[in-house]
């Protein structure tokens, strides 16, 4: 058996290795640890997750988050695909529309969420105008401060900043369908929406994958969109699970309580992306 040596490559990659481990795993380990003891250091065991899971307000943030995700990830994928699909067809002015189109996504997300903030506000915002003045609602809505609709308003935001993305995906997943399978099912007589569902589709099927993983990803970990418009508000409808971490260290001081959340949905999120991970590449193996 061949011994163990540490070779030029070795020297290049240490810098990295080392800065990985300062910046990721001593942190990582030190949240760990922090979650096993109290303000004063003293080992209390598994008591912060006792606490902090054992209170009702973490089963709604836990549905909230569940709610606020599944929710932008669908839309952001629905709208993306669809804008993807119109941005590949040939049309005047085509080059002009996919820039336009990439405007939500390069808005930073501060900028975006006050901006959304000031059109959803119950006296002032212009949704509400237009929707008024269209006959559309009778009178003003609280899109921000109605604990039925502030949700489905912060997941139109989210989907909004996110599907540019998606449909840059998919506009790219595209350009790599050969021209003979669109030829080929135009012959045998198949018109727009057959080419859609038989070959488009199929085809963007790995991207898709790939796309939705990142969209689950960051949907779990952003927090700028909801923090900025409600901060959790109204009564915590939209508290996720970021923020709670965010409140319970920053707001009320409870490091340890913190901690304990932060591994907790750590854990999730790494369950969750498993089996996706797993699901899919069963099927693709399939």
């Amino acid at each position: 058996m061949r011994a163990w040596k540490f070779g030029p490559g070795h020297w290049f990659i240490l810098p990295t290795m080392v800065l990985l481990c300062m910046l990721v795993l001593y942190p990582v380990a030190s949240t760990i640890f922090l979650s096993f003891t109290d303000a004063s250091g003293k080992w209390v065991g598994g008591q912060n997750y006792t606490e902090t899971l054992s209170e009702p307000s973490t089963k709604r943030v836990i549905l909230n988050t569940l709610y606020y995700v599944g929710g932008s990830v669908v839309l952001q994928l629905g709208i993306g695909v669809l804008a993807g699909i119109l941005m590949n067809q040939k049309f005047r002015g085509r080059s002009v529309v996919r820039s336009l189109m990439l405007i939500p996504w390069i808005i930073p997300g501060i900028v975006a969420a006050m901006t959304w903030a000031w059109m959803f506000h119950t006296d002032y915002g212009i949704i509400n105008y237009a929707l008024t003045s269209a006959g559309i609602i009778p009178g003003p809505i609280g899109w921000l401060t109605n604990p039925n609709t502030v949700m489905p308003a912060l997941i139109a935001v989210n989907a909004w900043k996110m599907f540019p993305f998606v449909a840059l995906m998919v506009l790219a997943g595209l350009q790599s369908v050969p021209d003979e399978l669109y030829e080929a099912a135009r012959i045998d007589g198949a018109n727009f929406l057959h080419e859609v569902w038989h070959i488009m589709l199929p085809q963007l099927r790995p991207v898709l994958v790939a796309v939705t993983l990142l969209l689950v990803i960051w949907g779990l970990d952003g927090i700028t969109i909801i923090y900025s418009m409600t901060g959790g508000g109204p009564a915590g409808r939209s508290m996720i699970f970021p923020i709670q971490i965010y409140a319970e260290a920053f707001e009320f001081f409870q490091f340890n309580r913190a901690a304990a959340l932060s591994v907790v949905y750590f854990l999730m999120i790494v369950l969750l992306i498993a089996v996706y991970i797993r699901v899919f590449a069963k099927a693709e193996v399939e």
